[in-house]
């Protein structure tokens, strides 16, 4: 039994080339993300090692998060420090720090390269007794030696084309500041080679920057040889003032490191997976045909094993022992390729804003076992079926030369399991879209119930393809048959082929089913989602421009906001402090305004009360917060603002509709900022101009005024309504990556599935062709047949992927409907025409090799030959 495995194997070598490929596809993701993880995984430990390298113990201040910015950078630790940490038994030597961020500015006002406090570092050149600074050497020019010199490291340098003695602009955390660039250095920071800045000033500037005259953020210790780092850092802790520092070992900074890696480099290995699940799930299907159309073609050798004393677990055997090599094939291929998959990603995943580490690729046990599972496991699974198939045919039986059709016992049998399936994803599906609720456990039922929908299509499908074919079939013929005057001929023979094996046509048309449904289930959220946040970007906004930090940790001051209203054009400008309101354990956010101009930067519909009576003690509070809390107008709020230490009670003045813009509450400007982790500093600026923000001309010279007024600081942008919509929109593009990836994955796969289908029909119609060609029909015919039946089993798999995508889409768009003001359900007609029209492009272009193989049969031969 095995040499027959063997035997069949070989012989039918091209016919399984294609399931080869779907399951080699499925492998290489999986072995491509896993290789990839550990690979970067590595990388970055081993950056993040060689960062903390030499140092034995670092000493940081303790902080509460009720302190302010300028209270925590009075930090206890000075020059004294310094010193009395350096004379301390086992430390070799002591370097301070003054670390903080720093964000470059480039040509236009935006910032250099990533643009983040995470990897926009910022620090102080400590010379050494040689008068270099060891961690930072030298590769050009010296080091800076006053307030308005700065050096930066020389990728900043090459990404920015800096070059020694130009003025640089760059911000700390306020406005502009201009320095002029004395020295490149070189840096080992993971976080600058991986497309971080980093720039360097003295140290006395760079204390009154991050910290404090005379004050440090950091200490580094390193330990004399033979010290322990935990017994240094116990030394280093009890000579620390009591609560106001801190010692750990580099060490534990390293292995803190490594759990913010392993989060990382998890994340990057979600999308490969998806798609590897994606494939191997399409795959499958074409495993069972392929094995079905080979044990079919195959039931009078198998009636012949059986009938000189093969058993039936002989025979299933032998099935699946053929399906393990055939994987076993697969999985080697699979897991070579995986390897290039591994080596692309980081080129793909990399960006400017984060670039992954450069390593070697790190091969371990995982992969090559998980290579060897997928690969035979799936193509055994998938042709488990096939095998049980033939197993169960009795030796006389399988002597027939016909196939049997399925008996109307196994059809009622699937009809029942099909509807079961059905009703039940129908009926939770219906059951959710009236949750609008997007909790946790919502969100997987609605996964759950999109998986039996898609189920229990499979199930139905050779049950629907009878009626579904005719009709698209008959429709086609009609149209065609009026433009061209044919007689429909071709097109009844093609319905006749594509319907002569229901099964076989389902399981063919499943992989573009199941395509087409994630691709239009995607394609509907996506573009119902884009629009909601189309909607809420500017919703509430009465301001035609807005001024805002691009993290949360910088801050507008108060010159900059006069600044922006003398600005010509500008109506009104007035400043929006953020901060939080904590009420019942939940954290709010919170707008500070000032009530004499709120009603002309953003639109409030008060339902109860107004904002005029804003002030100290008193707040106005959402429709949503209000009905939570039970409050109305005149009502009293127990909370806590901002970094206050305890709750107290406030007023409500009013309650207004929920506003994007406004927040969850709104509070006196000057009572926010007092209690801001920002005293006196505002996150917005909402900026009214004269005629609006009207034509592009204006528009355009309008921005370049307000961001000349505001220095061209690169820690503020300033957009327009139109541009707070694209950048909402924005957040969209992952959804719109991963479908358009889906699709192309989907379809590659269904047009395997559709060649391997209609190759092996070509071949099990041989003589059927042949009679044909002999009766009169040409070449060209016998192609557009082939071509026909390849396009009606493609449109049978995307309309049924179509009903249920955008079935799954509404019910699941409707949990959204509860966290996303404004969603409804919009269809993206282009986009699901556009679906519909390359899927029947890839089952005509997908049909014409098996239709150039037909036509070129010569009509005699093939007749007598088959």
């Amino acid at each position: 039994m095995l040499r027959t495995a063997l035997r069949n194997l070989l012989a039918h070598k091209a016919r399984l080339a294609m399931t080869v490929l779907a399951v080699c596809l499925g492998v290489a993701f999986v072995c491509g993300s896993l290789v990839f993880a550990d690979s970067s995984a590595a990388a970055h430990r081993a950056a993040t090692s060689k960062d903390f390298a030499d140092i034995a113990v670092s000493v940081g201040p303790k902080s509460s998060p009720a302190e302010s910015v300028e209270e925590r950078g009075a930090t206890a630790l000075d020059d004294a420090l310094v010193g009395k940490l350096a004379a301390l038994p086992g430390v070799a030597s002591v370097r301070p720090n003054a670390d903080g961020s720093a964000t470059l500015a480039d040509a236009d006002g935006a910032p250099l390269r990533a643009g983040n406090a995470r990897s926009n570092l910022a620090g102080a050149y400590v010379p050494g007794a040689d008068g270099t600074d060891d961690r930072h050497p030298l590769v050009a020019g010296r080091a800076p030696a006053g307030p308005d010199e700065i050096v930066v490291d020389e990728g900043t340098a090459a990404a920015g084309r800096l070059s020694l003695g130009d003025t640089v602009r760059l911000a700390t955390d306020g406005p502009v500041m201009t320095k002029r660039l004395v020295g490149l250095v070189r840096s080992s920071d993971s976080r600058v080679t991986a497309g971080g800045t980093l720039v360097l000033f003295d140290r006395a500037t760079a204390q009154g920057l991050f910290a404090s005259p005379g004050r440090y953020t950091g200490i580094d210790l390193a330990a004399t040889p033979g010290t322990p780092a935990r017994e240094l850092s116990a030394r280093v802790s009890a000579a620390l003032p009591a609560d106001r520092a801190e010692a750990v070992t580099g060490a534990a900074l390293a292995a803190q490191q490594a759990v913010l890696v392993d989060t990382l480099t998890r994340g990057y290995t979600k999308l490969p997976l998806v798609f590897a699940g994606v494939s191997l799930f399409i795959g499958s299907f074409l495993i069972v045909n392929t094995f079905t159309v080979l044990v079919t073609r195959r039931t009078r050798e198998i009636a012949l094993l059986r009938a000189i004393g093969a058993s039936r677990r002989q025979v299933s055997g032998a099935v699946l022992v053929e399906a393990a090599l055939l994987g076993l094939v697969a999985s080697a291929a699979g897991f070579l390729l995986g390897l290039g998959v591994a080596a692309a990603l980081p080129g793909l995943l990399s960006t400017d804003r984060d670039a992954l580490p450069n390593g070697p690729l790190v091969i371990g046990a995982l992969p090559v076992v998980a290579a060897l599972a997928v690969g035979v496991g799936v193509t055994v699974l998938a042709a488990w079926l096939p095998a049980r198939r033939a197993a169960k045919v009795a030796p006389v039986e399988a002597m027939r030369s016909a196939e049997q059709p399925p008996s109307t016992g196994r059809q009622r049998v699937r009809g029942a399991v099909g509807l079961a399936l059905l009703a039940l994803a129908a009926a939770l599906l219906v059951s959710l879209s009236g949750a609008k609720d997007a909790s946790t456990d919502n969100l997987q039922d609605a996964m759950v119930a999109c998986g039996l929908l898609i189920a229990a299509l499979i199930v139905l499908a050779p049950l629907l393809a009878r009626p579904v074919i005719r009709l698209t079939g008959a429709l086609a013929d009609r149209v065609t048959g009026r433009a061209a005057g044919r007689s429909g001929l071709v097109g009844h023979l093609a319905r006749e082929n594509a319907l002569r094996d229901p099964r076989r046509t389902a399981a063919t048309a499943s992989a573009l089913m199941i395509s087409t449904a994630l691709v239009a289930g995607l394609a509907v959220i996506g573009e119902s989602t884009g629009r909601a946040l189309d909607r809420q970007a500017a919703a509430g906004l009465a301001a035609d421009w807005v001024i805002g930090t691009r993290t949360p940790t910088h801050g507008i001051d108060a010159d900059a906001v006069r600044r922006v209203a003398a600005v010509p054009g500008v109506r009104t400008a007035t400043a929006v402090a953020d901060s939080t309101l904590v009420t019942g354990g939940t954290v709010r956010r919170l707008s500070g305004v000032d009530p004499a101009v709120v009603d002309r930067v953003m639109r409030l519909d008060f339902v109860g009360g107004s904002a005029e009576g804003l002030g100290p003690g008193r707040i106005a509070v959402s429709r949503s917060l209000a009905r939570e809390n039970h409050l109305a107008a005149g009502d009293r709020l127990t909370a806590r603002m901002g970094r206050d230490q305890e709750p107290r009670p406030y007023t409500v003045v009013g309650v207004y509709e929920d506003n994007p813009t406004a927040g969850d509450a709104l509070g006196d400007a000057s009572e926010v900022r007092r209690s801001a982790f920002r005293p006196d500093s505002a996150q917005r600026v909402l900026v009214r101009a004269d005629g609006g923000a009207a034509g592009a001309a204006t528009a355009a010279a309008t921005a370049k005024r307000l961001r000349a007024a505001v220095g061209d600081n690169p820690l503020l942008k300033v957009q327009d309504r139109a541009s707070l919509v694209r950048e909402a929109a924005g957040s969209v593009g992952d959804l719109l990556a991963l479908m358009y990836g889906l699709l192309a994955l989907g379809v590659a796969v269904g047009a395997l599935g559709i060649v391997n289908t209609l190759a092996m029909s070509v071949a099990e119609r041989t003589r059927e062709i042949g009679v044909l060609r002999a009766l009169g029909m040409d070449r060209a015919g016998v192609r557009r047949m082939i071509r026909s039946e390849a396009v009606l089993v493609a449109a049978f798999g995307t309309l049924l992927g179509l009903v249920g995508g955008v079935f799954s889409a509404w019910a699941v768009g409707s949990l959204a409907n509860g966290a996303m003001k404004g969603y409804a359900l919009v269809l993206p007609w282009g986009t699901l025409a556009l679906v519909c029209l390359l899927s029947l492009a890839v089952g005509a272009v997908a049909a014409f090799v098996p239709a150039r193989r037909a036509a070129a049969l010569d009509p005699l031969r093939a007749v007598a030959d088959a």
